[in-house]
């Protein structure tokens, strides 16, 4: 066993923390600008999820991503990582719940999961689907 990384893990993984910061204080800033008021519904973390689903799923279109491994981990490990926020969606629906109003919370958390699917789906049309298999074999970091 070495005491070293190895070559490039400490790349990425300052990929991934920058990235990270970035899509989390693009997701607050979302959050912060479009407020929800308590008792409706959580519309801003449904649509932030969507669309960094669908974004992720983009990560492989871009040519850069596909040859740069930093550049994907960035990009999704990172500023889509720190930007979508499950467990806000999780708390989003236990509150809906805690408000007697379990239609409500049942309807979004199958909707964010059904709606990120689909944008997901859609994006993909638009890849080779060799050129997304040789990525994902990758491990989305090529």
């Amino acid at each position: 066993m070495t005491d070293r990384f190895p070559a490039g893990v400490p790349l990425l993984a300052g990929a991934a923390g920058l990235g990270g910061a970035v899509g989390a204080l693009a997701r607050w800033g979302l959050t912060e600008a479009l407020p929800v008021s308590a008792g409706h519904f959580p519309w801003v973390v449904l649509m932030i999820n969507v669309s960094g689903s669908a974004l992720l799923a983009a990560v492989p279109l871009l040519p850069v991503a596909r040859r740069v491994p930093w550049v994907a981990v960035f990009l999704g490990t990172g500023i889509l990582g720190g930007y979508t926020t499950m467990s806000a969606a999780s708390v989003d629906t236990f509150t809906l719940l805690d408000e007697g109003r379990p239609a409500l919370a049942l309807a979004y958390s199958l909707g964010t999961l059904a709606a990120a699917l689909a944008a997901v789906l859609l994006v993909e049309r638009w890849s080779d689907p060799e050129e997304r298999l040789r990525v994902e074999r990758a491990g989305g970091d090529e």
